[in-house]
């Protein structure tokens, strides 16, 4: 394994991190458990979770994935093995059921003690927001749609001052956004800087594969300049990217084909993409799921590449991407591609 350290700290940890979101749904806790015990004995050390796994977003399965890691924790007595990273839910029509008061002082900190006690835990090593409470564009709209009776208020030195309170009572330890654009970035990084007394965001954890390369243009200057590391999601855009629905087909127990309406690595030009990594991939004598995520392990922006499964076996692949070197034939052939169907998969 290959470790990194948290930016602007000297919290090392593997530059592939275990997700969780499908445990409590798609697998039992059982399975969960098997994943944890298998991930740390290659090397894995970083978790991510969230209040809101596990996904879809279900009032029947709140939270489910923190109570299997927290199980883990009793069962094992591996909390100090392990970096931990969760998330609140922001404000959303989809998960009204976890809170419908956006992310202020009071919800964050129910939010937070909620999940120290779920995972079974005094402290959390990374919290993150999931996304912003504000009109912005995120989870696959492309553009900025400015709405002008958008009723948000940027309470941000707020949220800071409320990490900063729960960092000095011990309960979190850093601090980072996801779904994030470029300018919500720089108004936290701002923010903390004008104010030193606030904690300053470390990571962002944004979606980035060979489908989507948005990142790309303008976060990854702030990400490079300002240190502040991407958490990379969705590297194989909901498994697509090792090819197993191509040809239209369905395979049995895969998350597209139990939830057919995520869609957004599934459209035309995405699978024509698709198409033509995974024909690079083979004709290289590579695993087209560990050439996507082998991909991502070389951006320079990159903390931890955040990688899922729901089996052992797909697992053990993508874990072994961190040994998978792509000659520059190969990246030649991702950057011809990605000039023929630049992200298809916002």
């Amino acid at each position: 394994m290959i470790y990194t350290a948290l930016p602007h700290t000297e919290i090392e940890v593997s530059k592939i991190c275990l997700g969780t979101m499908t445990w409590g749904n798609q697998n039992t806790e059982a399975e969960g458990h098997e994943q944890m015990d298998f991930a740390v004995d290659r090397g894995i050390n970083f978790f991510d979770t969230a209040e809101l796994y596990s996904i879809p977003a279900h009032p029947d399965r709140k939270s489910n994935t923190e109570k299997i890691i927290g199980t883990w924790f009793k069962k094992t007595g591996n909390r100090d093995k392990i970096i931990l990273a969760t998330k609140i839910a922001g404000k959303a029509e989809f998960t009204k059921f976890i809170r419908s008061t956006g992310i202020n002082r009071d919800s964050i900190i129910e939010a937070v003690e909620g999940s120290l006690q779920r995972l079974q835990t005094d402290y959390i090593d990374l919290y993150q927001l999931h996304w912003p409470d504000r009109n912005v564009n995120y989870f696959g709209q492309r553009g900025y749609d400015h709405n002008t009776v958008d009723l948000w208020q940027d309470n941000i030195h707020q949220i800071l001052e409320t990490f900063r309170d729960l960092i000095r009572e011990g309960k979190i330890r850093q601090v980072g956004i996801s779904n994030e654009s470029p300018w919500g970035t720089m108004r936290f990084l701002e923010e903390s800087k004008v104010h030193a007394s606030l904690p300053r965001i470390i990571t962002i954890q944004n979606p980035y594969s060979l489908l989507n390369r948005q990142f790309e243009v303008g976060l990854s200057e702030i990400s490079i300049r300002e240190k502040v590391g991407l958490l990379a999601y969705s590297p194989l855009g909901f498994g697509v990217l090792s090819g197993k629905y191509l040809g239209d087909r369905k395979p049995e127990g895969a998350r597209i084909t139990l939830y057919p309406n995520y869609k957004r690595y599934c459209g035309d030009a995405a699978v024509k993409a698709t198409q033509k990594y995974y024909e690079l991939a083979r004709e290289n004598d590579l695993s087209p799921a560990q050439m996507a995520l082998a991909f991502v392990n070389t951006r320079p922006f990159l903390t931890s590449n955040i990688i899922g499964a729901t089996s052992i076996k797909q697992l053990e692949e993508n874990i072994a991407s961190i040994d998978v070197e792509l000659s520059d034939e190969v990246l030649q052939g991702i950057e011809a591609i990605h000039n023929q169907f630049p992200n298809p998969s916002p």
